[in-house]
């Protein structure tokens, strides 16, 4: 019992590294997707548009991780490749989403999801960034 319980509590910690990794790989995401510092624009300048667009990764990262490990069963290695290998999927789809929404919209998705001022674009491209995570949990399932 004892060594069920240690090796869970192992698993999660696992996991929640390679989770909270994947949330650092989505942000330095968007941060490549974005124009200047996304530190600067959201914990700086407040930019709420940049961190629509964050909030919407990170959730869609997170909804990711958890589909993979929930679908794993019982097989910890199964898990973590899946987890790691889907997570990278997402990020790759959810940068497509961006750039295919910058393609068929006026001006540069980047500057305006920038822009200090609120633009219903930072809701579009947040919606996009969901949406593709959520197409990646339902392929892992």
């Amino acid at each position: 019992m004892l060594e069920d319980l240690l090796s869970g509590a192992w698993q999660s910690v696992v996991f929640g590294v390679v989770g909270v990794g994947l949330m650092a790989a989505g942000f330095v995401l968007v941060d490549l997707l974005t124009p200047g510092k996304l530190r600067d624009l959201i914990w700086v300048r407040r930019n709420a548009n940049a961190g629509l667009l964050l909030a919407a990764n990170q959730l869609g990262v997170a909804g990711i991780v958890f589909t993979a490990i929930l679908t794993s069963y019982s097989d910890f290695a199964k898990g973590l490749a899946s987890t790691v290998i889907f997570g990278l999927i997402g990020l790759g789809i959810m940068a497509l989403a961006f750039f295919v929404l910058d393609l068929i919209t006026p001006g540069k998705l980047g500057e305006v999801v920038c822009s200090e001022e609120p633009h219903p674009v930072a809701w579009v491209s947040a919606a996009s960034h969901f949406g593709a995570a959520l197409i990646v949990c339902a392929c892992i399932a």
